[in-house]
């Protein structure tokens, strides 16, 4: 089991100067292994932020990162899910699922992961499994008029099910929704399917969950 911590489109100091207080409460050090962030870091301070909740943190180039260390996209797996990372700008129409299930074709993956939208999604569609956990900050975009929404997401990986936790700060509390992916059981050899028991993450409401090196960098 591996919680996972999906993040980006931070745009810090450059549009927002912080996260959510009520985000930082729950992104403490100690509860999640590993941090798959798709980029617009912007900052090495906000990198190194990173860095105190999971040492392993992933990154890849956004449009606004200055770091020319982030790579553009990352392949990470735990055993049987394969997941990769990009940004997000290299889909046109942006966001479009067709565009994005042909990168995850290309990327062999079972999980795709992209930003640069701002719009948090968790959804299966072609038999893989895409999830933006939008904009942590609610930094403005050019995409479409009003304030995106605070969010992240965090993926709790047991075998070949994956829980999607997505969580929103809406008008000041934070809610979260649950969305579970099973990789198809010829792909995995045959293997059972699996009772899901969500790691402890701080919880936000009732009823929510509780609760070595990475690539790129400064």
């Amino acid at each position: 089991m591996v919680l996972v911590l999906l993040i980006g489109d931070l745009h810090i100091p450059h549009r927002v100067h912080d996260l959510p207080v009520k985000f930082k409460k729950l992104l403490v050090p100690g509860k999640i292994q590993q941090i798959l962030c798709t980029g617009n870091v912007c900052d090495k301070e906000t990198y190194e932020y990173l860095r105190t909740i999971s040492p392993d943190v992933h990154v890849v180039k956004g449009d606004y990162d200055e770091s020319s260390n982030f790579p553009l996209s990352v392949n990470v797996t735990h055993q049987p899910i394969s997941i990769g990372i990009i940004h997000g700008h290299q889909c046109v129409p942006i966001g479009d699922l067709d565009g994005l299930s042909a990168i995850a074709r290309q990327m062999d993956v079972d999980v795709l992961v992209s930003g640069h939208t701002h719009n948090v999604q968790a959804i299966e569609y072609d038999n893989k499994f895409f999830v933006n956990p939008g904009s942590a900050t609610g930094a403005w975009t050019g995409l479409y008029n009003g304030d995106p929404t605070p969010s992240f997401a965090l993926m709790d990986i047991q075998g070949p099910v994956v829980v999607t936790y997505v969580y929103q700060l809406v008008e000041g509390e934070v809610r979260v929704e649950k969305v579970e992916y099973r990789k198809e059981a010829d792909s995995v050899g045959g293997a059972p399917r699996s009772t899901v028991m969500p790691q402890t993450i701080p919880s936000p409401t009732p009823g929510s969950p509780q609760g070595g090196g990475g690539a790129g960098g400064w």
